[in-house]
Protein backbone atom coordinates (compact mmCIF):
# COMPACT_ATOMS: atom_id res chain seq x y z
CA UNK A 1 0.00 0.00 0.00
CA UNK A 2 1.01 3.35 -0.72
CA UNK A 3 1.62 5.88 2.00
CA UNK A 4 1.74 9.74 1.58
CA UNK A 5 4.33 12.57 3.59
CA UNK A 6 2.47 15.44 2.85
CA UNK A 7 2.70 19.40 3.61
CA UNK A 8 -0.33 20.89 5.54
CA UNK A 9 -1.58 24.26 6.41
CA UNK A 10 -2.55 26.49 9.25
CA UNK A 11 -5.96 27.43 9.04
CA UNK A 12 -5.71 30.90 7.18
CA UNK A 13 -3.97 29.52 4.41
CA UNK A 14 -6.42 26.42 4.36
CA UNK A 15 -9.29 28.73 4.02
CA UNK A 16 -8.07 30.87 1.36
CA UNK A 17 -7.35 27.55 -0.72
CA UNK A 18 -10.39 26.09 -0.20
CA UNK A 19 -12.45 28.95 -1.06
CA UNK A 20 -11.15 28.04 -5.06
CA UNK A 21 -11.75 23.91 -4.03
CA UNK A 22 -14.83 24.48 -3.22
CA UNK A 23 -16.42 27.27 -6.45
CA UNK A 24 -14.81 24.11 -8.73
CA UNK A 25 -16.17 21.24 -6.67
CA UNK A 26 -19.44 22.45 -6.20
CA UNK A 27 -20.08 23.41 -10.12
CA UNK A 28 -19.38 20.46 -11.30
CA UNK A 29 -20.89 18.38 -8.28
CA UNK A 30 -17.14 16.08 -8.00
CA UNK A 31 -17.42 15.05 -3.80
CA UNK A 32 -19.91 14.28 -1.38
CA UNK A 33 -17.18 14.61 1.08
CA UNK A 34 -14.55 17.40 -0.48
CA UNK A 35 -10.52 16.09 -0.30
CA UNK A 36 -8.45 17.06 2.44
CA UNK A 37 -5.60 20.20 1.47
CA UNK A 38 -2.12 19.46 1.04
CA UNK A 39 1.02 19.14 -1.06
CA UNK A 40 2.23 15.42 -1.37
CA UNK A 41 6.24 15.68 -0.31
CA UNK A 42 6.60 11.80 -0.69
CA UNK A 43 5.54 8.53 -1.72
CA UNK A 44 6.27 5.60 0.32
CA UNK A 45 5.63 1.81 -1.13
CA UNK A 46 4.40 -0.50 1.73
CA UNK A 47 7.08 1.00 4.32
CA UNK A 48 7.79 0.07 8.00
CA UNK A 49 5.49 2.61 9.53
CA UNK A 50 7.34 3.14 13.08
CA UNK A 51 11.22 3.41 11.00
CA UNK A 52 9.69 5.63 8.44
CA UNK A 53 8.12 7.64 10.73
CA UNK A 54 11.16 8.03 13.03
CA UNK A 55 13.21 9.06 10.17
CA UNK A 56 11.09 11.48 9.37
CA UNK A 57 10.59 13.22 12.64
CA UNK A 58 14.46 13.22 12.68
CA UNK A 59 14.29 15.42 9.08
CA UNK A 60 11.28 17.11 10.28
CA UNK A 61 12.96 18.24 14.05
CA UNK A 62 14.31 21.27 13.61
CA UNK A 63 12.27 22.92 10.70
CA UNK A 64 9.60 25.64 12.24
CA UNK A 65 6.63 26.75 10.50
CA UNK A 66 6.97 27.79 7.17
CA UNK A 67 5.76 29.32 3.78
CA UNK A 68 5.56 28.16 0.62
CA UNK A 69 4.49 30.16 -2.73
CA UNK A 70 1.37 29.08 -4.77
CA UNK A 71 1.94 30.71 -8.06
CA UNK A 72 -0.64 29.68 -10.99
CA UNK A 73 -2.34 26.29 -12.13
CA UNK A 74 -0.97 23.15 -13.32
CA UNK A 75 -3.51 20.77 -14.89
CA UNK A 76 -2.80 16.78 -15.24
CA UNK A 77 -4.69 15.92 -18.56
CA UNK A 78 -6.75 12.52 -18.70
CA UNK A 79 -6.77 9.85 -17.09
CA UNK A 80 -5.90 12.44 -14.43
CA UNK A 81 -8.12 14.88 -15.13
CA UNK A 82 -6.83 17.14 -12.16
CA UNK A 83 -6.78 20.72 -11.24
CA UNK A 84 -3.95 21.80 -9.21
CA UNK A 85 -1.95 25.10 -7.63
CA UNK A 86 1.38 24.93 -8.47
CA UNK A 87 3.73 25.04 -5.70
CA UNK A 88 7.39 26.64 -6.47
CA UNK A 89 10.05 24.64 -6.00
CA UNK A 90 11.65 27.29 -3.12
CA UNK A 91 12.72 27.52 -0.09
CA UNK A 92 12.11 25.32 2.71
CA UNK A 93 9.48 23.43 0.82
CA UNK A 94 11.54 21.68 -2.15
CA UNK A 95 14.38 21.37 0.51
CA UNK A 96 12.60 19.27 2.88
CA UNK A 97 10.77 16.88 0.20
CA UNK A 98 14.77 16.57 -1.37
CA UNK A 99 15.74 15.66 2.06
CA UNK A 100 12.85 13.52 2.69
CA UNK A 101 13.30 11.68 -0.67
CA UNK A 102 17.25 11.59 -0.43
CA UNK A 103 17.34 9.64 3.56
CA UNK A 104 14.59 7.53 2.69
CA UNK A 105 16.34 6.01 -0.41
CA UNK A 106 19.82 6.02 1.62
CA UNK A 107 17.21 3.51 4.18
CA UNK A 108 16.51 1.60 1.23
CA UNK A 109 12.28 2.79 1.26
CA UNK A 110 10.84 2.33 -2.35
CA UNK A 111 9.99 6.50 -2.64
CA UNK A 112 10.17 8.27 -6.24
CA UNK A 113 13.16 7.89 -7.81
CA UNK A 114 13.52 11.10 -9.19
CA UNK A 115 12.19 14.24 -7.91
CA UNK A 116 13.48 16.61 -9.78
CA UNK A 117 10.74 15.69 -12.20
CA UNK A 118 7.91 16.19 -9.50
CA UNK A 119 5.47 19.14 -9.47
CA UNK A 120 5.11 19.74 -6.10
CA UNK A 121 1.33 20.98 -6.39
CA UNK A 122 -1.75 21.29 -4.28
CA UNK A 123 -5.15 19.19 -5.81
CA UNK A 124 -8.10 21.11 -5.88
CA UNK A 125 -10.00 18.34 -7.78
CA UNK A 126 -9.28 15.39 -9.92
CA UNK A 127 -11.05 12.01 -10.75
CA UNK A 128 -10.03 9.82 -7.40
CA UNK A 129 -12.92 9.76 -4.94
CA UNK A 130 -14.87 12.07 -7.17
CA UNK A 131 -18.96 10.89 -6.77
CA UNK A 132 -18.85 10.98 -10.56
CA UNK A 133 -16.41 11.38 -13.67
CA UNK A 134 -16.25 14.76 -15.04
CA UNK A 135 -16.59 15.05 -18.75
CA UNK A 136 -13.11 16.52 -20.33
CA UNK A 137 -15.32 19.65 -21.27
CA UNK A 138 -15.77 20.98 -17.87
CA UNK A 139 -12.22 19.68 -16.90
CA UNK A 140 -11.15 22.15 -19.23
CA UNK A 141 -13.49 24.49 -18.31
CA UNK A 142 -12.49 23.87 -14.64
CA UNK A 143 -8.69 23.88 -15.61
CA UNK A 144 -9.08 27.78 -17.32
CA UNK A 145 -11.44 28.72 -14.90
CA UNK A 146 -8.40 28.52 -11.90
CA UNK A 147 -6.38 29.76 -14.21
CA UNK A 148 -8.27 33.01 -14.51
CA UNK A 149 -7.98 33.14 -10.77
CA UNK A 150 -4.19 34.28 -11.14
CA UNK A 151 -3.54 32.74 -7.83
CA UNK A 152 0.17 34.59 -6.49
CA UNK A 153 0.10 33.69 -2.75
CA UNK A 154 2.11 32.85 0.46
CA UNK A 155 0.90 30.11 1.97
CA UNK A 156 2.12 28.94 5.99
CA UNK A 157 2.63 25.04 6.43
CA UNK A 158 2.02 24.20 10.11
CA UNK A 159 2.64 20.81 10.35
CA UNK A 160 3.74 17.55 8.18
CA UNK A 161 1.62 14.25 8.15
CA UNK A 162 1.59 10.54 7.24
CA UNK A 163 -1.69 9.95 5.30
CA UNK A 164 -3.04 6.23 3.96
CA UNK A 165 -4.88 7.11 0.61
CA UNK A 166 -8.79 6.84 1.39
CA UNK A 167 -10.62 9.94 1.50
CA UNK A 168 -11.78 9.13 5.29
CA UNK A 169 -10.66 11.80 7.34
CA UNK A 170 -10.86 10.14 10.33
CA UNK A 171 -9.30 6.92 8.96
CA UNK A 172 -6.45 8.50 6.70
CA UNK A 173 -4.08 10.17 9.72
CA UNK A 174 -1.59 7.88 10.57
CA UNK A 175 0.85 10.24 11.98
CA UNK A 176 0.72 14.15 12.50
CA UNK A 177 4.18 16.09 13.52
CA UNK A 178 3.52 19.73 13.98
CA UNK A 179 6.26 22.47 13.13
CA UNK A 180 7.87 24.40 15.89
CA UNK A 181 6.88 27.78 16.54
CA UNK A 182 9.31 30.90 15.30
Amino acid sequence: MKYYLVALFDRDSYSYIERIQKNICRKYRLYKNMPVLHITLEVVENPDIDKLWKIVSEIVNPYKKFRAKINGTICFEPPYKSVNLKVEHKGYIIRLARQINDKLKLYKFDVRKDIENWDLHISLANTNYAMREWSSKEYAAACESVKREGVNKMVRIDRIALWKPINNKKEMLIRNLPLKNF
